[in-house]
């Protein structure tokens, strides 16, 4: 096989296992807040305590993947216009 066969075919294949993840888990964890929907601070004695809300996330610990995403606006837009 030649290097160029390869590297499209594994291509092809990461792309498939990414839209593969993004209908089975449309949600991933945020990165900012690392899933837990707010920030970790300590007290002035070094006790954890809950910081404010992710702004990124709205609180909940999720966040819409990338391609789930383009998907969502591409089917908003598909709908729309056969209407």
């Amino acid at each position: 096989m030649s290097s160029t066969l390869l590297a499209i075919t594994f291509i092809a294949a990461v792309t498939l296992c990414y839209i593969a993840a993004c209908v089975a888990v449309p949600f991933r964890d945020c990165p900012r807040c690392d899933g837990m929907g707010h920030d970790i601070k300590t007290d002035r004695k070094g006790r954890m305590k809950r910081g404010k809300d992710c702004r990124h996330c709205k609180a909940t610990g999720k966040r819409i993947r990338l391609g789930r995403h383009l998907y969502n606006l591409w089917l908003g837009i598909h709908r729309d216009g056969t209407r």
